[in-house]
């Protein structure tokens, strides 16, 4: 449990730089709509990223202690992803939707490179 508590902020701080980085490329680049998209969708996936992560962590809890434990929130991360879907739909004057899709990764590149880094470094 030590190693996924310090897993979190790990993520949580690539996923904030990610989104600094996207922040900048909107202000300073031609490509507002790209990357707004790629804003949209990275807020999105880290808003999932953070329900994800509380629910594990709950999941985990309530394991350990012999409860029931509760669902990981897949409809509430569906509906996320929806309600960003329909965003992009509406403005896509603003919104680069191949652009969105994309960003609704990057949690999940995030999760597998950190793994991938800190399991090859010890």
């Amino acid at each position: 449990m030590k190693q996924y508590e310090n897993m979190i902020p790990r993520q949580r701080k690539w996923m904030l730089y990610l989104l600094a980085i996207l922040v900048l490329g909107a202000g300073f680049t031609p490509f507002l709509s790209i990357f707004l998209g790629l804003l949209l969708g990275t807020v999105v996936s880290f808003y999932n990223l953070w329900i994800l992560q509380k629910k594990v962590y709950d999941f985990g809890e309530a394991v350990a202690k012999k409860q029931s434990a509760k669902g990981l929130g897949t409809v509430s991360r569906l509906a996320a992803v929806a309600l960003a879907v329909i965003i992009t739909l509406r403005f896509e004057d603003y919104f680069h939707v191949t652009a969105v899709i994309i960003g609704l990764m990057t949690s999940y590149i995030v999760i597998i490179i950190d793994f991938m880094v800190f399991r090859f470094k010890e």
